[in-house]
């Protein structure tokens, strides 16, 4: 699966993999139950099997219906989306992508959040 792919999502797939992610194996009537204002089961199975052709999810049969689950963890969906995020707005840099986030929150971060991203940056530190 290509980086550029993952991060190319309609709304709905969003959806249906945040299910897919949650739950791990799914069926159809897993993600109708779990997305908000779900449309018909048939857009869904559309839905589904496009996220298969593009290489998101995998089927395996189990009994009469498909299981679909991730063919990437999470953890990797979401580096892999980072690093897209990464090149296309901060040109590669972390450090931009960083005072970005900082200066985006509407709150003032508490001294505990503000220790653990301390923290954070002298692991990157050390490593």
């Amino acid at each position: 699966m290509s980086r550029t792919s993952q991060v190319h999502l309609t709304r709905r797939e969003r959806q249906i993999m945040d299910v897919v992610y949650r739950f791990g194996d799914v069926s159809i009537a897993d993600v109708l139950a779990h997305i908000p204002d779900p449309p018909s089961y048939s857009a869904v199975r559309a839905l589904v099997r496009l996220l298969e052709k593009k290489g998101h999810v995998q089927h395996k049969k189990d009994g009469v219906r498909y299981v679909y689950s991730a063919t990437l963890s999470r953890d990797r969906a979401k580096k892999s989306a980072i690093e897209h995020l990464l090149q296309t707005f901060f040109d590669g840099s972390t450090e931009l992508a960083v005072a970005s986030l900082l200066s985006l929150s509407e709150q003032r971060l508490s001294s505990g959040e503000l220790d653990r991203i301390a923290k954070t940056i002298d692991e990157a530190r050390t490593n």
